[in-house]
């Protein structure tokens, strides 16, 4: 018998590409500033940068535009990026599942990764907190405890009060959502978003996979007898 339900945050329960959208903007509201450039310039710069390939995005942004930089000025970007209050919200399947879940009593956590300015910072632009029992970013806990490892998976369990057996975990990361959970004997679903980070991802074998996938968060009533 199901009685709770963990979820992954970002391309689970919000849009990663949205809060990408969120941060670039406001760094390159900065950056235009600073240097006295055009801001949709320099925005649809950093967009066409990042769908060529999102690494170093900051330092080959400022080579465009012909700014000289140093270390320190990217990792200035870095944490206005990551300390940023985000304009951010749930997706509409999201909130339906959230508030039928809540209504029928069922136990509600969620484990996510990343650093912890950042997700603490989405937590707070979203203000969901009154729809979970447990909450578990895994930076705080350590940079050593991001999934897959064991220890989030079974402090929330713990602080749920629910039996692994019970739990269903929901995520979209197929390299490191499901193996721990499918392990302890968790109830395991794959949400794939069509603008999903990872929704491209392939396994590298089956014990990686989840028990199900899934494209809309309210399926997990059907599958479940929720």
């Amino acid at each position: 018998m199901i009685k709770g339900v963990i979820f992954d945050l970002d391309d689970t329960l919000i849009s990663e590409k949205e809060y990408i959208k969120s941060g670039f903007k406001v760094v390159c509201n900065v950056i235009s500033e600073k240097y006295n450039l055009n801001f949709d310039k320099v925005y649809q710069k950093i967009f066409e940068l990042f769908d060529e390939d999102s690494d170093y995005v900051f330092n080959r942004l400022l080579d465009c535009f012909n700014i000289e930089y140093d270390k320190d000025y990217i990792l200035e970007l870095l944490k206005i990026y990551r300390g940023h209050s985000p304009d951010i919200s749930l997706y509409s399947d999201a909130e339906e599942i959230l508030n039928y879940l809540v209504g029928e009593n069922y136990k509600l956590g969620i484990i996510t990764d990343g650093y912890k300015i950042t997700q603490n910072r989405k937590l707070e632009s979203l203000d969901i907190d009154n729809y979970f029992d447990c909450i578990i970013i895994t930076d705080e806990l350590g940079k050593d405890y991001w999934k897959p490892h064991k220890k989030p998976y079974k402090f929330c369990s713990k602080n749920l009060g629910v039996d692994y057996s019970s739990l269903i975990y929901v995520g979209d990361n197929i390299k490191k959502d499901f193996i721990t959970a499918n392990k302890l004997g968790m109830h395991t679903v794959q949400i794939v978003r069509e603008e999903g980070v990872y929704k491209d991802l392939d396994s590298i074998e089956e014990s990686y996979k989840a028990d199900h996938v899934i494209s809309d968060l309210n399926e997990l009533k059907e599958i479940y007898d929720l």
